[in-house]
């Protein structure tokens, strides 16, 4: 019995270190390959660290926006809180105004608005503006910063940069709106490109006047539904029907 046991323990023993050898000569093996890896790996490893430096650059930037403007931030200030020196920002971007254009790009919340605006449901248009409204209210509501960014957009740069993101957003829009153009029972005779204009517009005088009247006698007066009050103007006007 005793020498069973021994044999099983010894037979038990080999097996450990037989797998033991395997496992060893595997991490050998994955050590080697990924010593002697080839560019492809290297190649990825620069794209990354450079997409990292592109990212702290902007990030320093945004801060500096938002808290100064565009016209008091320097590219030095940036170059400071983003751990980098003046000259190496200039091997990722040309000067401060590409920094601010590739922010405004990749910031604005339209990237995520718009998907869920063009899939706002709705039987009639009245049904359908009013539920794009609050999906577009709601997502904006996450992004404080937005309209802080749209005013030096629009006071430093006159809209210039707004054209490049429009320019990808009105193909997409355009057919929905088309169609709502279409439904002449229910809306006046209004072509989509009105249209469109006018529910952009909706939100930034709601947004502006929001603004001018925080903190005042006015804003205290303001029902809680304010805004289905603004989008029932927007869609009805004030005037009574004769």
């Amino acid at each position: 019995m005793d020498k069973e046991i021994s044999e099983q323990k010894r037979i038990q023993k080999a097996l450990e270190e037989a797998a033991s050898d395997l496992f060893m000569e595997q991490i050998e093996d994955a050590a080697f390959d990924l010593l002697f890896m080839e560019w492809p790996m290297v190649e990825k490893v620069s794209i990354t660290k450079k997409e990292r430096t592109k990212q702290a650059i902007e990030n320093a930037a945004y801060d500096l926006f938002m808290k100064q403007g565009f016209t008091a931030t320097s590219m030095r200030q940036i170059a400071e809180r983003a751990g980098l020196a003046l000259g190496g920002i200039y091997n990722h971007y040309g000067g401060k105004e590409e920094i601010f254009r590739a922010i405004i790009l990749k910031r604005h919340p339209y990237k995520q608005i718009l998907p869920l605006v063009l899939n706002a449901k709705g039987r009639t248009p009245e049904e359908f503006f009013r539920n794009a409204a609050h999906t577009a209210l709601g997502e904006l509501g996450q992004r404080p910063d937005f309209l802080k960014l749209m005013f030096i957009e629009a006071v430093e740069f006159n809209g210039k940069h707004i054209s490049l993101i429009m320019r990808e957003i009105l193909p997409k829009v355009m057919p929905v709106f088309e169609e709502l153009a279409a439904r002449r029972k229910s809306l006046r005779q209004i072509g989509p490109v009105l249209l469109i204009r006018s529910f952009i517009a909706m939100f930034f005088s709601y947004y502006l006047s929001e603004m001018f009247i925080q903190g005042s006698a006015l804003a205290k007066l303001m029902p809680k539904n304010s805004f289905d009050a603004f989008v029932d103007i927007y869609l009805h006007g004030i005037l009574k029907e004769t």
